[in-house]
């Protein structure tokens, strides 16, 4: 009653069945790890963020290429700001989703060094080749803490660095950039400033990363994986399906040919009428 699965039509579709399981069970991992690479990055956020501030020179160094493990670590620098080489970062968003720049300003260290320090976010200025308004920043020593970043690249952030910018303007916060620009060692990274808080609130500092957004990878991962185990079970209904119509149609069949194999009666002819 199955000799069906054997026609063209049901070999392919039970083919197509075998590609859909592996594929669907391998896509339900893929969001599995996911999920786990976003609880860890959690996790590292929330311990890095709660952690004691250290002096930032003690996590990096010129040329020195942050890890993860120090992603968003709480660190301090004391120093001086080289204003002559403020810069601003094009094709930043703020907090509520406006288009502008980050405020990337040099600070000389006290004791020796240059670190790069991203004040935060304020508005473009008219023209693209106009350097924005930018509030001035405190005079003399000054103490800074932030979160510990890592250089930008293009291929880590999906920026495309331009190289024909106006004067004072970058694409991507990048030491070693900046330390060919300022023909001196920079430490590796940047810090992201979180205090002093500024005044009248410009630059806008960057708020947090959020580490307590889970994300949808898990339940995608359990969505897979029912798909992957409805393929065969689908496929054994339709098969069922596709027997039971069989057989109704040779029943239907086989009631015909008895109909019309059975002798018909002679009629009657019917009694004359006065």
């Amino acid at each position: 009653m199955y000799r069906f699965l054997l026609t063209r039509q049901w070999l392919i579709l039970a083919l197509l069945s075998l590609v859909l399981i592996p594929t669907m069970v391998e896509l339900g991992f893929w969001q599995l790890h996911r999920h786990e690479h976003k609880v860890a990055q959690n996790s590292l956020i929330s311990r890095n963020l709660k952690a004691k501030p250290v002096p930032v020179t003690s996590l990096t160094s010129p040329g020195h290429t942050v890890p993860r493990s120090d992603y968003w670590r709480a660190v301090t620098a004391t120093g001086t700001y080289d204003t002559a080489h403020q810069v601003v970062v094009r094709r930043r968003t703020s907090t509520d989703g406006r288009i502008g720049v980050h405020v990337l300003i040099p600070l000389d260290l006290k004791g020796g060094g240059t670190v790069l320090v991203n004040r935060g976010w304020v508005p473009s200025a008219e023209s693209q080749r106009a350097f924005p308004d930018v509030p001035a920043v405190p005079k003399g020593e000054v103490t800074v803490t932030g979160r510990l970043k890592a250089d930008e690249t293009t291929s880590a952030s999906g920026i495309k660095d331009i190289s024909d910018l106006p004067d004072r303007q970058v694409m991507l916060i990048n030491s070693a950039q900046e330390a060919e620009r300022l023909s001196r060692p920079v430490l590796g990274g940047y810090i992201e400033q979180t205090a002093p808080e500024p005044v009248g609130g410009s630059p806008e500092l960057i708020e947090a990363p959020d580490d307590s957004s889970i994300g949808p990878h898990m339940a995608y991962a359990v969505q897979w994986w029912l798909f992957a185990a409805g393929v065969p079970v689908g496929f054994v209904v339709l098969a069922r399906r596709e027997k039971r119509d069989r057989m109704e149609a040779a029943a239907k069949a086989a009631a015909g040919e008895q109909d019309a194999s059975e002798p018909k009666e002679p009629e009657q002819p019917e009694p004359a009428t006065a």
